[in-house]
């Protein structure tokens, strides 16, 4: 994941945009209940580690988001992968710290949304730094070059309305190579980086509604409701 625009109200839901960026051709599955021990969760899977970059749990509306950061030091061997941070931080909210080993996993950024409270905690390979946001848009990013996307960003979602014209925003770009772009695509040491996916949340207790898709910056966006298990 590598750009979460959260606008947070006391007075009514959290709005959410994920965009992930990844290595082009790793595969992943599309949102849907693909944890049977934790059925109320919902989130795309990733197919070679099996966690998620984004999860939420249906029966809360809590969402929880994960981004690696720029810069990170790289994970040690046999440490968890940070696609458990999401799962863990949706089900238990502020106590996942309790339930993973931070020692040795690869730097991150995890953005916590749950109705009314927004909170994220930045881990650098070694500190686990926590923040208290207030009411507003606020934009999260990777770090280093692509801090500049909160600067170019942030108003233009501040000031549309939710969901439709932020998707709009999405599909009026084209993947490029500038870090501070909404959608990109470039060549790292020889494999192509680029966005992937992306998905718009309304998350309330007991209802999530979806829209996603794997080319952003088109028109070709699904959508899908999920209600409380059970």
């Amino acid at each position: 994941m590598c750009t979460v625009v959260v606008r947070r109200s006391d007075a009514g839901p959290t709005e959410i945009l994920a965009v992930r960026d990844e290595v082009v051709g790793r595969e992943f599955d599309s949102p849907g209940r693909w944890w049977p021990e934790l059925p109320d969760v919902v989130g795309g899977r990733d197919r070679l580690a099996g966690g998620t970059w984004c999860a939420t749990d249906v029966g809360t509306g809590v969402t929880a988001l994960v981004l690696n950061r720029y810069h990170e030091r790289p994970a040690a061997q046999g440490a968890p992968s940070r696609g458990v941070l999401p799962l863990l931080a949706a089900v238990h909210g502020d106590d996942w710290t309790s339930h993973v080993r931070l020692a040795g996993m690869a730097g991150f950024l995890l953005v916590l949304a749950a109705p009314g409270r927004l909170t994220s905690w930045e881990h650098d390979g070694e500190e686990l730094l926590r923040a208290e946001h207030g009411e507003g848009t606020h934009v999260f990013t990777s770090g280093g070059p692509e801090d500049r996307k909160g600067e170019l960003w942030r108003e233009p979602f501040a000031q549309a309305p939710f969901p439709g014209r932020w998707r709009e925003l999405v599909q009026e770009q084209q993947p490029a190579e500038d870090p501070a772009a909404l959608v990109v695509r470039r060549e790292r040491e020889g494999r192509v980086y680029g966005t992937v996916f992306a998905e718009t949340l309304d998350a309330r207790p007991g209802r999530l509604d979806l829209a996603y898709s794997r080319q952003p910056w088109t028109r070709d966006w699904e959508t899908a409701v999920f209600d409380a298990a059970g």
